[in-house]
Formats: C-alpha cells, structure tokens, sequence
C-alpha cells in the first residue's frame, strides 16, 4: 500500500498541487497554460504497475475537469501522453525486442519529441485544443 500511495501523491496530488497554486498566480495575470504528462499506461493498464497506470488515469480527468473550470479564466490544460521514451533510466527495457516488436515506428519516442509536443502546448496549442491529450507513442497505441 505505501508503494500506491507514493505513487499517487508524486504523479496525481503534487500535479494537483501545483495546478492549484499556479492557477491562482495565473488568474492574477490575466491567462495561462498547464502541461500535464501522463502515459499510455492511463489508456491500456499497466498489469505489472497498476498504481502507475491509476495515477496517470486519475491525472488526465483532473486535467479535464481543470480545463473545464479554468477555460473561461483564459487558462488552458494540456495533456501529453507519451508511450516508451528512449532516456538513460529505460535504455535496457526499451532494446528488449519484445518492447520494439510492439513499436511501429521500429523504436521508441525520444525525450526531444516529447518535449517538441510539451513546448507546442505551452507556448502556440490554440486555445480550443484545452482538455485536449496528445499521445506521443508512435502509434504503439491507438485509441479513439
């Protein structure tokens, strides 16, 4: 059970946290913009982490329900879902040919896509992409 809570209080509350704080500074200076990352795992489960894949479920309705709330105050929320992403930490995990026979693209998301997408949302996403989820797995996962 600690382990589910860590998980939810570092990738559901502290997120919340800081969307609360940020949003009263941003009501304050006319506007602003939220980027939540998420994961696929929020879509298709995470059988070998279920608390992640919760947590990150959890994040995109709170990201929603912000975007919801907050769109009148000219704040927009963003959600980028990225699938495997090529860093130091997974570099084992995402040369495993299972992993990669799963992946369209024949390799995983690099940090720079992910954060070409994060910088889209902060910076030039129109305004009526907010509540939107931008997945950022190269089609290793579909939804619709």
């Amino acid at each position: 059970m600690a382990a589910w809570q860590k998980t939810i209080a570092t990738n559901l509350l502290g997120p919340a946290h800081i969307a609360h704080f940020a949003a009263r500074a941003m009501v304050a200076q006319g506007g602003g913009r939220i980027v939540n990352i998420s994961s696929r795992g929020a879509f298709r489960g995470e059988p070998m982490a279920p608390a992640y894949a919760a947590s990150k479920a959890g994040l995109n309705a709170l990201s929603q329900s912000l975007a919801k709330a907050l769109a009148p105050k000219g704040i927009y929320v963003f959600v980028v879902a990225p699938g495997w992403v090529s860093t130091d930490r997974v570099a084992k995990s995402v040369s495993d040919p299972t992993v990669l026979a799963d992946q369209p693209l024949g390799r995983v998301a690099t940090p720079d896509e992910v954060a070409e997408v994060v910088g889209f949302c902060a910076l030039d996403a129109p305004a009526s992409l907010t509540g939107g989820i931008l997945d950022v797995n190269g089609a290793s996962y579909l939804r619709s």
